[in-house]
């Protein structure tokens, strides 16, 4: 709880606190028998006679009547950082990921960076905030982004980031809504150490290569939906290794291989991504390996912290990644334009 009971509560924040992190109790309402409060916590977006919106970290937004506020407070920007996660803003690893999952074509737009490839997914396809100036966010011609995307037969995305220490777009996120832009496929940006990942026992089963091969592509199922714009942006950006595990058995051409995964080192950081293991290969510790055998690879090229972004609700990989060491920094959602 954010207010300890027996305390007299206040509500200690207003219209000027917008842009704040805060703490708000609100009466939960008849409809909730048992429970006479619930706290929201979260970045305050709004504050007005009637109803106050509260975004949380993952870009949830909150809507409460501004008369069933009983308390609220101004609270520390974020907690403290894990020991011995990777120290990072939020721009710079959203920077570090779009080199890392590259677009075809791109252009700078009022501190943003638009980005598209095709319409081969949405990472590669969407608008990313170049700086951590989120207050410059106001300055966004959300017209000539759209104009941009139309260009291009795409529809208008902006990735926006919630919950990092510095460089959220909470406030962005509000006004988005505010003017129609849908929220879609919210998602976790993980970060860890890259050395405890190694440390491990080669695994004979997995070689690392710098070549995008037919093989490869067949344990990626994305790249299924486009694989020519697959083929031409896979292998992009700063410094590309291809996790490849065959199989040892079985029909490899009509199965596909046993594992694969990509990782791009980037300086210091080494992004993991399309780590996916054959249905009827799992629970064998080859996920595991092939990130093992990516980090060595990665160690060896100079890098020592490493980065993932898995999509919130795949609960499989998020129990993975938090053995393996990996941290929340900040979430992340897609706020698509409307038609018209």
């Amino acid at each position: 709880m954010e207010f300890t009971l027996g305390v007299r509560m206040e509500v200690r924040i207003g219209a000027g606190d917008v842009g704040r992190r805060v703490s708000v109790r609100s009466l939960t309402g008849e409809e909730s028998p048992g429970a006479r409060f619930t706290d929201t916590l979260g970045v305050l977006t709004h504050w007005s006679a009637e109803r106050v919106v509260v975004t949380r970290r993952d870009g949830t937004a909150v809507t409460l009547a501004t008369c069933d506020v009983v308390a609220a407070k101004v609270v520390p920007a974020a907690p403290a950082r894990r020991g011995g996660a990777p120290a990072a803003g939020v721009a710079e690893l959203t920077r570090v990921a779009a080199r890392g999952w590259p677009a075809l074509v791109s252009r700078e737009q009022d501190g943003w960076l638009l980005r598209a490839a095709e319409g081969w997914t949405n990472r590669a396809n969407s608008a990313v905030p170049a700086s951590d100036d989120a207050a410059g966010d106001e300055r966004l011609d959300l017209d000539a982004v759209r104009r941009w995307y139309a260009e291009r037969g795409l529809p208008a995305l902006l990735h926006v980031p919630t919950g990092g220490a510095a460089g959220g777009r909470e406030l962005l996120a509000e006004r988005l809504a505010g003017l129609g832009w849908s929220a879609e496929k919210p998602a976790v940006v993980r970060v860890a150490p890259l050395a405890p990942l190694a440390d491990r026992a080669p695994d004979t089963r997995v070689t690392v290569g710098r070549v995008l091969t037919a093989r490869w592509l067949r344990g990626y199922r994305n790249a299924d939906r486009d694989p020519a714009a697959a083929r031409r942006l896979l292998p992009s950006g700063p410094s590309v290794l291809f996790a490849y595990a065959p199989r040892t058995d079985g029909d490899e051409d009509r199965d596909g291989p046993a594992a694969v995964g990509r990782c791009v080192v980037d300086g210091r950081w080494a992004g993991f991504a399309s780590i996916e293991v054959a249905p009827d290969r799992r629970r064998r510790g080859l996920a595991r390996s092939v990130m093992a055998e990516l980090a060595r690879a990665a160690l060896a090229e100079g890098a020592s912290a490493a980065y993932l972004q898995v999509e919130r609700d795949n609960e499989a990989a998020h129990t993975l990644y938090e053995r393996l060491g990996f941290t929340v920094h900040h979430h992340y959602h897609y706020r698509r334009a409307p038609l018209g």
